[in-house]
C-alpha cells in the first residue's frame, strides 16, 4: 500500500498514456516513442529516440495533445525531449 502502491499506478497510468499516443501515429513514428508524461501543471513531454525523431514528433504535437485529452488528460502544452543513453 501506500507510495509505492501510488508508483504502480503512477506507472500505470504513463504506460496506458504512451500506448495510447502510439495508437494516434503512424506505426513508423510510434516506435520511436519511448515515453509520454503528463506533469501536473498540464504539459505533456514526450520522449524520443533521437533529435531527429523528437523533430517529426513535434509536428504531430497537436494530434497527440488532442488524443490525450479525449483520453481524459488535462493538456495545454507539448514538450518533446530526447532519451538520453
Amino acid at each position: 500500500g501506500g507510495a509505492l502502491e501510488e508508483l504502480v499506478q503512477r506507472a500505470e497510468s504513463l504506460d496506458r498514456l504512451t500506448s495510447g499516443l502510439k495508437k494516434v501515429l503512424e506505426p513508423g513514428l510510434a516506435s520511436h516513442l519511448k515515453g509520454a508524461n503528463l506533469r501536473p501543471d498540464g504539459q505533456l513531454v514526450l520522449v524520443a529516440e533521437s533529435p531527429a525523431w523528437a523533430a517529426r514528433l513535434r509536428f504531430e504535437a497537436d494530434k497527440l495533445m488532442a488524443a490525450a485529452q479525449d483520453g481524459g488528460a488535462k493538456v495545454n502544452s507539448c514538450k518533446v525531449i530526447v532519451a538520453k543513453d
